[in-house]
Parts: C-alpha cells; sequence; structure tokens
C-alpha cells in the first residue's frame, strides 16, 4: 500500500507501446553485463539485515576468512528469518538456533556482560560466526569446497562431513547448503553489475494485462476474487507464468536475488518501498520495474493497477528476481 501521495502514472502514459519501448530501450542500454557478485564479497545490501542487527553481522562476518557478513546473514536468516525467539521442535533456539548442548561448549558472551544467553542476538550472533569458524577448521582438510563443507558441519555434524569426505548425502544438508550459498548474494552488496533477468519479459506481460484492475487487499487473481490483486499478489502471479514461485509477502520477495542499484534498473526488476529504509523486513509495497523511471503495481484499496514513478521518498531498492534466489527462499522458509 503506498503513500497517498504517489499519483496514478496511467494518465501520462497508457498502452502497450509505451512498455514494449520502454523495454526495449532500457535493454538496449544496458549492453553486456557481468555475472553477479562473486565469492568474497563482505558488503551488505543497503536494509537486507534489520538494523539491529547489521553491525553486529558486519563485524562478526569477518571473524574468519570461512565467512563473509553476506553468508553469515543469509545463514541466521535461514535458521531462523531473524526471529530472536525462534525455538525448533528440536529445541533449537534463538536467531542462531543452537541446541542446549551445543551452545554449551561453543556459546560465546559477544557483548560482554558477564552472561551468554542463546536468546540474546548480542551473543548468538558471534557465537554463530565463532562456531562457523571452529568448524571451518574441523574440516579443513575435507575434500570439496570449504565453504559449504563448514556449512554442512553446522547442520549435521563436522564428523559427517568428514566420513563422507565433503557435503554429506543428506537431503536436508545439501538444501542447507544449497539455500545459504544462494541467499548470500541477495544479502550481499554487489561488487559488479547484475546480469538481466531472463523471466523478465514474461513477468512483465503478465503484469501489464492485468492493468486498470481494481486493487484487492490479500487478492490472488482468482477466480472468486474477479482477478483481482495486491501488490505482493501481482508480483507472485507475474512470475508464476514464467515458472519463478516468489514468496507471498513484499518483504521476503526482496531476497529472491542480487539487487542492482537504481541507476542500473531493468525492466522486470521488482521494486519496493518502506518507511524504514534501513530495515527490509519493514518494507510493504512492491511493483515490476517497465523501464523509464516506472512501474506497474497494485497500489492501494480503491486504486487500480496502473504504471506509476519508481522515484519516490520511501523508495527502498530492487530485486533481479532469479529462479535460484526463489528456491532457495522456499527452503528457508520450510525452515523459519
Amino acid at each position: 500500500m503506498r503513500k497517498a501521495w504517489l499519483v496514478a502514472g496511467g494518465a501520462a502514459v497508457g498502452g502497450g507501446g509505451f512498455v514494449v519501448a520502454l523495454v526495449l530501450g532500457t535493454y538496449l542500454v544496458a549492453g553486456n553485463m557481468a555475472n553477479g557478485i562473486g565469492k568474497g564479497a563482505v558488503g551488505l545490501a543497503k536494509g537486507s539485515v534489520p538494523a539491529a542487527y547489521q553491525p553486529l553481522v558486519q563485524k562478526w562476518g569477518n571473524l574468519c576468512p570461512a565467512i563473509n557478513p553476506a553468508l553469515l546473514a543469509a545463514q541466521l536468516y535461514q535458521e531462523s528469518g531473524w526471529d530472536p525467539r525462534a525455538e525448533s521442535p528440536a529445541d533449537a533456539q534463538g536467531i542462531a538456533q543452537f541446541i542446549p548442548g551445543t551452545w554449551a561448549t561453543h556459546g560465546v558472551d559477544g557483548n560482554k556482560d558477564g552472561e551468554k544467553d542463546v536468546w540474546d542476538p548480542a551473543d548468538a550472533i558471534p557465537s554463530a560466526a565463532s562456531y562457523d569458524c571452529k568448524l571451518a577448521g574441523y574440516v579443513k582438510d575435507a575434500p570439496g569446497d570449504p565453504t559449504h563443507n563448514m556449512l554442512a558441519a553446522y547442520n549435521a555434524g563436522a564428523y559427517a562431513v568428514i566420513k563422507h569426505g565433503g557435503v554429506p548425502p543428506y537431503r536436508e544438508t545439501q538444501n542447507y547448503v544449497k539455500t545459504i550459498t544462494t541467499l548470500e548474494k541477495s544479502f550481499a552488496r554487489p561488487t559488479q553489475r547484475v546480469s538481466p533477468s531472463k523471466q523478465a519479459a514474461g513477468a512483465i506481460s503478465f503484469a501489464q494485462e492485468q492493468l486498470g484492475k481494481e486493487y484487492l487487499w490479500g487478492g490472488d487473481g482468482t477466480p472468486e476474487e474477479g482477478g483481482r490483486f495486491d501488490c505482493s499478489g501481482l508480483t507472485k502471479a507475474a512470475y508464476d507464468t514464467v515458472g519463478v514461485t516468489l514468496p507471498r509477502v513484499a518483504n521476503d520477495q526482496y531476497n529472491a536475488g542480487p539487487h542492482p542499484r537504481r541507476e542500473e534498473l531493468l525492466p522486470g526488476d521488482l521494486v519496493f518501498f518502506s518507511d524504514d529504509l534501513t530495515n527490509s523486513r519493514a518494507i510493504r509495497h512492491v511493483g515490476i520495474y517497465v523501464g523509464g523511471g516506472y512501474m506497474i503495481d497494485a497500489p492501494r484499496p480503491g486504486a487500480v493497477i496502473r504504471f506509476a514513478p519508481v522515484d519516490t521518498p520511501d523508495y527502498f531498492g530492487a530485486t533481479r528476481v532469479t529462479g535460484d534466489g526463489a528456491k532457495a527462499l522456499a527452503e528457508a522458509g520450510k525452515k523459519a
């Protein structure tokens, strides 16, 4: 839902030719773009980590060469979805999901208050980083990727990694490693240009077909709902048509891929808006960028799906959706 000062863009622009021209023009300007962020990036994408935890993740994510802040952020997101009170049926506790026995051995007093508290992120986040680094040392001689082996050890234990000569053949552990290393890209600040989305044109085409439909809070576009959408229902449905399954909620959709800078936006990117520009968990609105500074969005009750400008005071950032990123979010959702 957008602020009232966001006026409808449909009066100034209209018709399929507008979208086609913007898409073609923007891609021509984009030219040849390099892949992803690469390994070893230590910067965090803007607002990707809740503001209360960002300094901890940035500091402790550089504790040893086996980890970086983006990887640590992805791991914490996978473990608890940033919930410091999370507790699993297996008695894993806190934002980093330590079981009591492991915490007793590996928990650290990160904030130096004289107490090791698994429920306190100021202790649990440093403990997760410290434990990662210890595990990396335990499995340093195992064949395969050292970071993958470290993450597998966090999930299945160092002995399993050593026994199997790398990531063990456990489905849960293999999914854990793949999810975190994929989500790492959505938490890292890009150091190179982000590759264009292969599914963008199809997603935009679907969104364009919805122009003029009335907004419906919680709308998924079903026949019973008259084909109406809310903001994240529209973006989810648009990417569903090209085989990419996004989460239902806008602030989770933000983690579905890497984050291009404003000047690097391409058609098909998801663009996000928030009253708190430091925290992706506070995102409250999303649209699909079509080029030329405009998006298609479902703005608010009483309005219709429309073209609207992106450059407003509540613009938070953008995500270039990838299939792998969306799949990783689905796996993280099962855990959290």
